[in-house]
Formats: structure tokens, C-alpha cells, sequence
């Protein structure tokens, strides 16, 4: 389960790792084809017994001395004297570099393991000098070290060679690894915009309902409407307002649970009686309100009234020993000829004080082209 609700994050995000990715190889190549290229020269130099060793015939102080080389020691002594600055000057000296910009180039000694074999590297823009620094390192390096001891000595084992492919960048390469990296950033991001994003948007569906019953608020509601005006200004459509007088003298007196169980009574009713596409708010402490798309005024008052007659039906509060009579009124009016929102809510208000005015006839619409209050009835 977890692993699908991931899945359907990363195909929601899509656009976000494509986009992650490919700003990722922009900036790569971008960066390959400003960046300066680097090369790498090596050199490798071999430790081996010295002449004070070789020259005294005796097998066993030369078995010895082979083993005493297995001594990380001595290994790690040569290593230091090739990385001082004291054979760098005096490499740089041999080969009459003046101006040597020590920032643009690294240098490096390292012992391989398991070995009595020293490698050597410098890495730098100019692939000649960096061959030629690498070698004269080498060479001060066994001056230098031939000056301590006889017991060993220190031999190139593999000059260094001018490099022709340059260490970095490699836009390729490097490219490659952006575009893994890419989409990895990308699919983060979209788990992680994912993860925000329902948050607030439950959050934001949180405000625009109505705390006691579920259904949209008035504020809300009032902006449906006006999207609804906006986005299909042509198209019909009929609003209705049910005001329930029955429930005006128990809204402060009757207890919270018994008070819950109406409303939810009133919103189960307008839900069952109305289409998957109408729409239900609460506009007031004793009023609901629905919108009824691509419905004129004829067409909806008879859905009002089939309401009207549902909510009709007596509430029974057994644990109160209270039965509600409802006594719904409804006011309805439809949209047409492009009118605003708040002349059609006047005039669904006004068609609701008509209803109230008039008890024998619950349901009244207003419509357009009608010059005056029309009482709609079942066809």
C-alpha cells in the first residue's frame, strides 16, 4: 500500500522530475563547457634494497632487508618527502618554472597497498608541465632519499607520459551522473510537494465547510456561485434556499448531540433527494442552501418540492422526549439573461419571504421572464 501511494505521488509529480532533471544536465553541460580542462600525469616509483645491502654477498641480511621494506614506515617517509614543498621548489627550479600558481594544480603521493610502490600525480590545465613537474618530483625525490641511506634505494618505475584526455570535466560523464541525480532530486521533490500538498488542500477543503453538517459554508458557497456565473455565463442554472422555521426555538435550547442528529437528518435528506452534481451549503443557523446546474426554474421547483415534502416528515429525539416539526420553506430562483449573484440571491430571498408569507404554498420560484412571484407546483 505504501509502496503505491509513492508510485501514484511520482506520477502525479512527473513534470516535476523531468523538469528537476533537466535543469540538472543544463547545468552540467553548462558547467563542462565553461570549466577549464584538467590533466592528469602520473608517475610510479619502486623501493628496492640498496648497494649496502646487494654488496654484502649474505643471503640472510638481504632476506632481511627485504622484509624490513614490508615496514609501512619507510613507505610512508618517502611519501612525505615527495609531497614537501622542498622538492617542489627544487623540481620547479629544474625546469625554470617561475609564476607557478600552486592553486590551479594538485599534487599527490600516495603508497599502494600491499606494495613497496610509491604513485605520484599532478593534476593541472597545462598537460605539459604537469608531465614535466611529475617526473621532476620524481627525481628530486630519489636525490633527495639516496642522501639518507644506502640501505634502500628509490627508482622510477613508470615515467610519467603527457596526458591527451583531460581528468574533467567530462561532459558526458558527468552529464550522466546529472541526469541520475536529477531524477532522483525530482522524484523527492515531487513526494515531498506531494506530502505538503494534501495537507493544505485538506486543510483548505477543512474552511470551506460547515463545521456541524459537512456541507459547504456560506462564504464558500457565495463563491460557487460566482464561479459558476464565470465559467458557464450562458448555461442555466436554479438555486433554492429551505429554511426551517420548526428549528428556530431549539437551536440555543436543545442539547449539542440531539441538535447534530437534525442537521444531520436535514443533510442526509438533501443529499438523497438531489443529483451527484448539485451541490448542498448550510446559509444560515436554520437554512440550507443547493444549486442545482443546467436546471431552469420549471425542472427545479419540482425537485424543491419533493424536498419540501421529505423534510416535512417529524425528527424524533427519543432521549429528549422531542419531536421536531421542521416546517420547511423553500425559496428558489433561476439563472438567466446574466444576472449578478447577489440580485439572484435578492430575489431567491425574496421568493423564500413569499413562502413564509403564505402557508398553504411552501415552494416559490423566481424566474426571469416572469414579471411577478410564480407558486410552482408538481407537473
Amino acid at each position: 500500500m505504501e509502496l503505491r501511494l509513492y508510485f501514484r505521488m511520482l506520477q502525479k509529480g512527473w513534470w516535476l522530475i523531468a523538469i528537476t532533471a533537466l535543469v540538472a544536465v543544463i547545468v552540467s553541460l553548462t558547467v563542462s563547457y565553461f570549466s577549464i580542462p584538467n590533466y592528469r600525469a602520473t608517475t610510479r616509483l619502486i623501493i628496492t634494497p640498496g648497494s649496502l645491502l646487494t654488496s654484502q654477498g649474505d643471503a640472510e641480511v638481504l632476506i632481511s632487508g627485504l622484509e624490513t621494506l614490508d615496514l609501512r614506515s619507510v613507505v610512508a617517509t618517502y611519501t612525505e618527502v615527495m609531497s614537501s614543498q622542498r622538492i617542489l621548489d627544487e623540481a620547479l627550479a629544474t625546469l625554470g618554472v617561475q609564476n607557478f600558481k600552486r592553486e590551479d594544480y594538485i599534487i599527490l603521493a600516495v603508497a599502494l597497498p600491499e606494495s613497496s610502490v610509491l604513485e605520484l600525480s599532478v593534476t593541472g590545465p597545462d598537460a605539459e608541465l604537469a608531465t614535466n613537474l611529475t617526473n621532476a618530483i620524481g627525481y628530486q625525490t630519489i636525490l633527495f632519499t639516496r642522501g639518507l641511506n644506502r640501505v634502500y634505494e628509490l627508482n622510477v618505475l613508470d615515467p610519467a607520459q603527457i596526458p591527451v584526455i583531460p581528468v574533467s570535466p567530462k561532459p558526458l560523464q558527468d552529464a550522466s551522473l546529472s541526469l541520475l541525480l536529477g531524477l532522483v532530486g525530482g522524484a523527492a521533490l515531487a513526494i515531498l510537494s506531494e506530502q505538503i500538498r494534501i495537507p493544505l488542500e485538506a486543510y483548505r477543503h477543512r474552511l470551506q465547510l460547515d463545521a456541524d453538517t459537512g456541507v459547504y459554508n456560506n462564504r464558500y458557497f457565495a463563491r460557487l456561485l460566482e464561479d459558476q456565473i464565470a465559467s458557464n455565463p450562458s448555461d442555466p442554472f436554479s438555486i433554492g434556499v429551505f429554511e426551517l422555521s420548526g428549528l428556530t426555538d431549539y437551536l440555543d435550547s436543545l442539547p449539542t448531540p440531539g441538535l447534530q442528529r437534525v442537521l444531520s437528518n436535514v443533510t442526509n435528506t438533501l443529499k438523497r433527494e438531489l443529483r451527484g452534481n448539485d451541490n448542498i451549503g448550510r446559509w444560515n443557523k436554520n437554512s440550507f442552501i443547493v444549486l442545482l446546474p443546467m436546471t431552469k426554474g420549471d425542472a427545479a421547483s419540482r425537485i424543491f418540492k419533493r424536498i419540501q415534502q421529505a423534510l416535512q416528515q417529524p425528527v424524533e429525539l427519543q432521549q429528549y422526549d422531542v419531536t421536531l416539526n421542521l416546517e420547511p420553506r423553500v425559496g428558489g430562483g433561476e439563472y438567466s439573461g446574466g444576472i449578478t449573484v447577489q440580485e439572484l440571491i435578492s430575489k431567491t430571498s425574496g421568493a423564500l419571504e413569499q413562502a413564509k408569507r403564505d402557508p398553504s404554498n411552501p415552494v416559490y420560484v423566481w424566474e426571469l421572464k416572469s414579471p411577478f412571484w410564480v407558486q410552482k407546483e408538481d407537473a
